[in-house]
């Protein structure tokens, strides 16, 4: 396992390392390439699966923080592909919304939410590696975007539905494949490889070079990580053989279907052509009580 510039992986250090306030330089980081704004982190927030057992490890892990404007921020890693992953993420941001507005308060003490998700697994199609979503509502005639005014201490202010609505960020990475190119081609660099540039200036990734050394860990903690390691790629290849297996079993089963659906086409011509159902059924091989249901079907 070649280690000479190669530094512990997101995922790791997210559950074991980036919630120590020394090292939300690396956090900010990400997030202030991403958002295309300085992002300063002011606390690490409890979130649902900030667990350590073994159980969870092919799952995901993710950190939800508060940034310097009061903005609710979750970074979430995901290991593998979930059913209804992006329903689970709109649960995600509507409970940090729900968590940090108490009953009484006013509406406008309803936190924006940024949901940023690293996907080391596929999700959709698409040909870009970073994709954005966020709410806007815009005229179906004009296409102009809505301004919403409200009264804020005596003054009347103008707001965007996307300043106060969740923001998603999906990072695809399995899918980055080039030479970096940018900040945010950096940090796509080191989430799929562990590598840094060793001239980097790009924001955080100046931090992982200076704390995320994997010759930096303890023996036991490299033990640890290399176990991770080992672990997740025994899982993707079960998870490929499976997938590779589902693949096989689709094609045989697509050819049965094909077969029935041409077996049902021979019998409805010849139930045009005013054949028998026992004729019907020895010529296309279906059952005389299905013809008979294709007979009702077609009246």
């Amino acid at each position: 396992m070649e280690q000479d510039n190669t530094y512990i992986r997101f995922d790791w250090a997210m559950k074991h390392m980036l919630r120590d306030k020394a090292n939300f330089g690396i956090l900010e980081g990400l997030i202030s390439v991403l958002l295309n704004e300085d992002v300063s982190i002011i606390e690490i927030l409890e979130s649902e699966s900030n667990q350590d057992s073994d159980s969870d490890k092919f799952n995901r892990v993710d950190i939800k923080a508060k940034n310097s404007k009061g903005h609710l921020i979750i970074v979430e890693v995901q290991l593998t592909r979930q059913l209804h992953y992006l329903q689970r993420v709109l649960y995600g941001t509507c409970k940090a919304i729900t968590e940090h507005i108490n009953i009484g308060q006013k509406y406008d003490q309803v936190k924006k939410v940024y949901s940023i998700s690293i996907l080391y697994c596929d999700y959709g199609q698409g040909d870009d590696y970073v994709y954005h979503g966020q709410t806007t509502f815009k005229g179906i005639h004009t296409g102009s975007d809505l301004l919403v005014t409200t009264k804020e201490d005596g003054v009347i202010v103008t707001h965007l539905p996307r300043k106060v609505f969740p923001e998603y960020y999906l990072v695809r990475v399995n899918v980055y494949d080039k030479i970096p190119e940018s900040p945010l081609d950096e940090w796509l660099e080191y989430l799929k490889t562990g590598k840094v540039k060793e001239d980097t200036r790009t924001p955080g990734l100046q931090e992982v070079k200076k704390k995320l050394q994997y010759l930096s860990m303890t023996p036991k903690e490299r033990r640890e990580y290399d176990a991770h390691m080992d672990a997740i790629m025994v899982q993707n290849d079960v998870l490929d053989t499976a997938r590779d297996e589902g693949r096989e079993e689709g094609r045989a089963e697509g050819v049965e279907i094909g077969k029935a659906e041409e077996r049902k086409n021979i019998a409805l011509k010849l139930i045009s052509l005013g054949m028998e159902d026992d004729i019907i059924a020895n010529i296309s091989g279906i059952s005389e009580e299905e013809i008979r249901n294709l007979r009702i079907l077609g009246k």
